[in-house]
């Protein structure tokens, strides 16, 4: 597997973010070698359902897509209810997935892509509540591990992270 060394990965979370689909993530990303972003609608930092704290490296309203490689959306439900309602969130995500840039996402981390349009013929997976949304704007929704439709790697739970971070340390891997 190539290093991740010259890429830069933004995490779009806030609080009540599912703890397992945020550090396991970020920790195979950096062990490879990437420089990951924690952007979230405040400053300071977010606190995720089960009680861990992340520090938030820049707000949604300050980031730019352009600074960017991949993108990282963890799920938890709070977290990913709060999060699509963020405008500069869900702008930042909209303009990463435009840019065909690489996107993973987790569990429910999905419901910010109904919002920023993205998903009319793309098939992802997602926890399994979220299939109607998902379907609604425009998804093919199938029940897999890992799903990877192009740029888009998407997971179902916190159970299939060692199938989702080996994907995403793929994808995100330059010339990949």
């Amino acid at each position: 597997m190539s290093s991740l060394s010259s890429i830069t990965v933004a995490v779009v979370a806030t609080h009540g973010f599912e703890d397992d689909e945020l550090s396991s993530p970020i920790a195979a990303l950096t062990e490879a070698g990437a420089e990951v972003h924690v952007l979230s609608p405040d400053s300071g930092t977010i606190e995720g359902k089960k009680g861990s704290t992340v520090q938030v490296d820049r707000t949604t309203a300050e980031a730019d897509a352009a600074n960017y490689d991949c993108l990282l959306l963890p799920g938890g439900t709070a977290n990913a209810d709060s999060i699509r309602t963020d405008a500069p969130a869900v702008a930042f995500v909209k303009q990463i997935v435009e840019a065909t840039k690489p996107v993973g996402v987790i569990c429910h981390g999905g419901w910010i892509l109904c919002d920023a349009d993205v998903l009319r013929g793309r098939t992802l997976t997602s926890y399994h509540s979220m299939k109607t949304d998902l379907v609604n704007a425009g998804a093919t929704w199938v029940d897999e591990e890992v799903c990877v439709d192009g740029t888009l790697i998407s997971s179902r739970t916190p159970a299939d992270l060692p199938a989702f971070n080996d994907a995403i340390l793929r994808a995100f891997a330059p010339n990949s």
